[in-house]
């Protein structure tokens, strides 16, 4: 069931109706977007508007997150556990530190809450009505709106071709063959083999999660860890931690070598190992894919021009067909500022532009996934897939018993009064105050 309708409000009636028919969720998936300068949250089904409303986000001091959300948590009755036990109605939580949708009373069409999107009390109930568990919610600075990406780095659920026979190896029986231009008749001895059908099939109701990210300390630690053991040198339980058992490792395998023996985890010493184990570079990248809540998949990828940010992305799989072997992305590019020390982390020297019309497709062009892993991935696939890209790795708020929550940072607008890195001289005023 899809919906196509460009006015906001008049589609409410229409949403409940069907929802209430499909017992509270829509086929969609539907996409919620929540814009704080324009305090307006809207629902994409593709990239076409259904649904628009009115909404309040955080007032100064309590500032909503930005970033990318699922919903962890439906309630239609719920009461603040942090301020008094006021009502939120219709919660929808995004995150375990407290932010949610909600029905509220005071919708001012300004920021005013203390964290969450107020909505409007039977916008909240409509809303609450028609999405699922785990449906994913932007929220994002300024406007942003999904658009429909092409690119052979997506995912496309697999194709099973049916075991059969083929012509050169069947049994024939001879027919007529009439001359005069006219076909050949040829016939299977053989009965006409069962056609299967495909092995994939829609997973709408759990639909999976993927983030790409870059590879971490913990990741390579355990590279490293796992290789230093595979060599010869036992590093103990591969478990991401640079302890006494890993550090000695260490320094025996860069005695064998004539490197310095410090025990330090250095770039180097990475590359050392990879090469000494025949497994190449060090990978710079991560796939991971989540499933109900739950990990499922962490595997190594590879990010070319690494000191490139890949910048914050999301994307949805809509019509997923496991028959043709074809699906339907839309994707948004988010503002997300890093700060320095993360740049300087990651080795990242040029920075992410949100807003350049090929963001989105200039950093799928630079993954290499393995076909192996693209082939496991693609076997999972299902409609309300969806893919997350992100330098910053596993945030904070990404845990136990949620799907890939990626917080941004907003973009620092540069101070009007400086050109060319010298602040304008100010003109003195001619207003006298009198106090």
């Amino acid at each position: 069931m899809k919906f196509r309708l460009a006015t906001g409000m008049s589609m409410l009636g229409l949403m409940l109706s069907c929802a209430t028919a499909l017992g509270g969720t829509l086929e969609g998936p539907l996409q919620i977007m929540v814009s704080k300068d324009l305090q307006e949250l809207k629902i994409y089904d593709g990239g076409v508007v259904v649904a628009t409303s009115r909404v309040s986000t955080g007032k100064a001091g309590h500032s909503t997150p930005t970033g990318i959300f699922s919903i962890l948590e439906k309630k239609r009755t719920h009461f603040s556990n942090i301020y008094d036990s006021a009502p939120m109605p219709f919660m929808q939580r995004l995150t375990w530190s407290g932010i949610a949708l909600h029905a509220s009373n005071s919708v001012p069409s300004y920021p005013a809450s203390h964290g969450c999107v107020r909505l409007p009390n039977d916008f909240a109930k409509t809303l609450f009505s028609v999405t699922r568990r785990g449906g994913h919610v932007l929220i994002t600075d300024r406007e942003a709106a999904p658009q429909r990406i092409v690119h052979e780095a997506l995912f496309k659920p697999s194709i099973v071709v049916p075991d059969t026979p083929l012509l050169a190896d069947a049994g024939l029986r001879p027919t007529l063959i009439e001359t005069g231009g006219k076909s050949v008749e040829v016939a299977m001895t053989e009965p006409k083999p069962e056609v299967l059908p495909p092995a994939v099939q829609k997973t709408e109701q759990d639909p999976i999660r993927i983030l790409i990210t870059r590879r971490g300390d913990r990741e390579m630690m355990i590279d490293l860890q796992t290789l230093l053991s595979s060599l010869g040198y036992d590093a103990g339980v591969p478990d991401g931690r640079h302890g006494k058992q890993t550090v000695i490792a260490i320094r025996a395998f860069q005695l064998a070598e004539g490197l310095k023996e410090d025990g330090m985890v250095t770039p180097e010493l990475l590359a050392a190992v990879y090469a000494k184990a025949g497994k190449g570079t060090p990978p710079n990248g991560q796939i991971l894919v989540r499933q109900k809540f739950a990990p499922l998949i962490e595997e190594p990828i590879t990010i070319r021009n690494p000191d490139i940010a890949l910048g914050t992305h999301f994307l949805l799989a809509r019509e997923v067909d496991a028959d043709k072997g074809k699906a339907e992305w839309y994707g948004v590019s988010m503002d997300n500022q890093l700060s320095p020390a993360t740049l300087k982390r990651l080795g990242i020297t040029t920075e992410a532009d949100a807003s350049a019309p090929d963001a989105l497709t200039k950093t799928l062009d630079r993954l290499d996934i393995p076909q192996d892993m693209r082939s496991r991935i693609s076997g999972l696939m299902g409609e309300g897939a969806s893919l997350s890209i992100s330098d910053t790795g596993l945030g904070p708020e990404t845990g136990d018993g949620t799907d890939f929550i990626t917080v941004t940072r907003k973009v620092q607008k540069a101070d009007a009064s400086v050109v060319q890195g010298k602040k304008k001289k100010k003109k003195k005023s001619s207003i006298t105050v009198v106090n």
